[in-house]
């Protein structure tokens, strides 16, 4: 019993590894959509650079408004003024903030929020590259019939190439492919459970 245990184990570590190879082989690495218009510009904050990439693209005309979910309880679009984000005045009104989400799942859920009482139908979403396949994964389960174009960011602090020679970008990689992980798996299940209902029910 212990031996079938161990082979177990070890076919498992080895599935997992060789999944990890292929999730870090498809994660974007270059920026393929720059210019398609949306209704809004959803940025999911934690990460560097996303906020003034979001800003940016504001700036450009590539949507009518900017929500950035998962901002602190607390916070302001002052108190982002004075430490992370120059927002200037005449596009305040265009900028919301939402401070319900604590992680990915509630990002998905209070952007969905928000895309409904707006009554929009597409989005660009600003993340970083090595999160974007979980946060697409969540958001579009959230909202399936709205259109998401991917706007990765590539932090300098994260070293996609050759990733697993930097002790610290091969942990925040094994972390998220897990973390994707249990989200896939979960979508998989929400989606069996959704389908047995609906038999059962007809």
């Amino acid at each position: 019993m212990a031996k079938r245990l161990l082979v177990l184990g070890m076919l498992l570590l080895a599935a997992w590894v060789l999944g990890l190879g292929y999730y870090t082989s498809a994660m974007p690495r270059v920026l393929e959509d720059e210019t398609t218009q949306t209704d809004a510009i959803v940025v999911l904050t934690g990460g560097s650079e996303r906020l003034e990439v979001g800003l940016d693209l504001l700036e450009r005309g590539l949507a009518r408004q900017l929500f950035l979910s998962g901002v602190g309880g607390e916070v302001t679009l002052e108190d982002l003024r004075e430490t992370a984000l120059d927002v200037p005045d005449h596009m305040s009104e265009r900028v919301t903030l939402g401070h319900a989400a604590l992680d990915t799942v509630g990002n998905a859920r209070e952007t969905a929020d928000w895309m409904a009482a707006m009554g929009f139908t597409s989005l660009r979403l600003v993340t970083a590259a090595y999160h974007m396949p979980r946060a697409l994964l969540e958001l579009r389960a959230a909202m399936p019939e709205v259109l998401i174009i991917p706007h990765p960011v590539f932090p300098k602090t994260v070293k996609q190439t050759e990733w697993w020679k930097w002790r610290g970008t091969a942990l925040l990689m094994a972390e998220e492919y897990t973390k994707f992980l249990v989200a896939w798996l979960r979508a998989k299940a929400t989606g069996l459970s959704s389908m047995e209902t609906g038999q059962n029910g007809s």
